[in-house]
């Protein structure tokens, strides 16, 4: 089964069409819910739709390791610079990499320069 992404309302439009363009099913937030849905809303129908959730809101992190869910998957962006050409040029590198690891359940820590996935549930 492809990737599914579920982009939260941080991530910008311009990206998440770009996701498309490159042939990701990327879709944002305000496609399925409300624009203002909160960050456990936006969680549980991520898990129960198999989506992995996409965000700059490092929010979604803490209500993962606090709730010791196994889903849904995370994709964390900590960019010095959040412009969306630089979001979506960083995703569109880092993306086929972990691809595997997201469909698993992981979070997935992008940055600068780095990235960094982690199993799901977190244990502490």
């Amino acid at each position: 089964m492809p990737l599914q992404i579920l982009a939260d309302m941080n991530i910008s439009p311009l990206t998440v069409n770009a996701l498309q363009q490159a042939g990701w099913d990327a879709h944002r937030v305000s496609t399925p819910l409300s624009a203002d849905a909160s960050d456990e809303s936006i969680l549980a129908y991520a898990a129960e739709t198999d989506q992995a959730v996409c965000t700059q809101d490092l929010d979604f992190s803490a209500l993962l390791a606090v709730s010791g869910r196994a889903q849904p998957s995370l994709i964390t962006l900590r960019l010095s610079n959040p412009a969306p050409q630089i979001v979506t040029e960083r995703l569109l590198d880092v993306l086929p990499a972990v691809t595997k690891d997201v469909q698993q359940g992981a979070v997935v820590i992008i940055e600068d320069r780095a990235t960094r996935v982690r199993s799901l549930p977190i244990q502490e």
